[in-house]
């Protein structure tokens, strides 16, 4: 994404991301055991981005249903997303939000979400199926009505954009979901290519856990020849 944006601006950018499998917008979150992350309400991306001067600047606000997951309920889910809102529109930022992949969550089979639930949130207590689609339509619902609100650019997630993982996003279909998110952006349009790809880091984020031991990254992660930078929070 970060390289379509770079395209997209023809110029160099400053990308800021809370991003991580299984992240939690409330709570520190757990990976495979061994890779926990802030909840980005928490993370130290907010204080860097209120200091930084004023720049045109676009956000999206995404992968909103994991702590569904982690049995947080709707209000709390709702509210996390609508101070992050309402911080985003503090600085003027043209926001973009992706709402619940429900046209692929509601084909789900039973064994698929217990194959998916067990690889991707280990040790956590499961709600049964059709009490967590429940939920999910009414954040759904929720997202919407927060999103409209303030005016932000709703995206609606296609089934066909998903696979056997019901959430993530599959890779032949990673173009199409991007550019149509990067539409609803007050971008110049296609230019240049980017150069240099800028890659995620394997391990970069300011703030991480892994295997108990806190460690903290200085940011940003990534710079590259043209200015662009990637900071990780």
């Amino acid at each position: 994404m970060a390289d379509r944006l770079r395209r997209r601006s023809g110029g160099p950018v400053e990308v800021l991301a809370a991003c991580g499998r299984g992240r939690s917008y409330g709570a520190w979150s757990r990976f495979f055991y061994v890779r926990q992350l802030p909840g980005i309400q928490g993370c130290g991306l907010w204080a860097d981005l209120a200091a930084r001067p004023p720049l045109p600047t676009v956000a999206l606000v995404t992968d909103v249903g994991n702590d569904l997951m982690y049995g947080a309920s709707v209000a709390e889910i709702a509210g996390w997303v609508e101070a992050s809102l309402d911080r985003l529109a503090a600085i003027r930022a043209t926001t973009v939000m992706t709402l619940l992949p429900l046209a692929r969550l509601d084909r789900l089979r039973p064994w698929q979400y217990r194959a998916a639930r067990s690889l991707l949130f280990p040790g956590h207590p499961a709600a049964p199926l059709d009490s967590l689609l429940a939920r999910a339509h009414e954040l759904n619902e929720r997202l919407e009505q927060v999103g409209s609100e303030r005016g932000v650019h709703l995206i609606e997630p296609q089934a066909s954009w998903y696979g056997i993982d019901p959430i993530h996003l599959r890779r032949s279909r990673q173009a199409e979901a991007w550019d149509r998110i990067l539409s609803s952006w007050p971008l110049p349009g296609p230019g240049a290519g980017a150069g240099r790809r800028l890659r995620l880091p394997l391990l970069g984020t300011a703030e991480a856990r892994l295997c108990g031991a806190r460690v903290r990254t200085p940011q940003p992660a990534r710079r590259l020849a043209d200015g662009s930078t990637l900071a990780l929070y």
